[in-house]
């Protein structure tokens, strides 16, 4: 069960940071925020929140099994997390407001 949940917390850190990475682009911060995306600062801040989710994720699989099989377990994670984004983008792209919601 906790392996469960750890790789639960996994997904949403991966999920998270590729939001995180998407949202620094200004042409998807407009498709999610309606306005254009505020000044430098606050980009190199999502991309720094993105690097730090996704490395969370990999550290989360760590914790779960060894190095050779959470690596590419964490692999598969970042695809299924960029393929999520994508979709969000595309379907509901105002769903990732959330991550952002600290943002003027």
């Amino acid at each position: 069960m906790a392996e469960a949940l750890l790789f639960a917390a996994a997904l949403l850190f991966g999920y998270c940071g590729m939001g995180w990475l998407a949202l620094a682009k200004a042409a998807h911060w407009e498709q999610a925020r309606g306005r254009p995306r505020p000044s430098g600062p606050s980009t190199r801040m999502l991309q720094g929140l993105g690097a730090a989710a996704l490395a969370g994720s990999l550290a989360l699989c760590l914790l779960v099994d060894h190095a050779t099989m959470a690596s590419l377990v964490w692999v598969m994670l970042l695809t299924g997390s960029a393929l999520l984004v994508t979709f969000t983008l595309a379907w509901r792209p105002r769903w990732l407001k959330w991550l952002v919601i600290w943002v003027r």
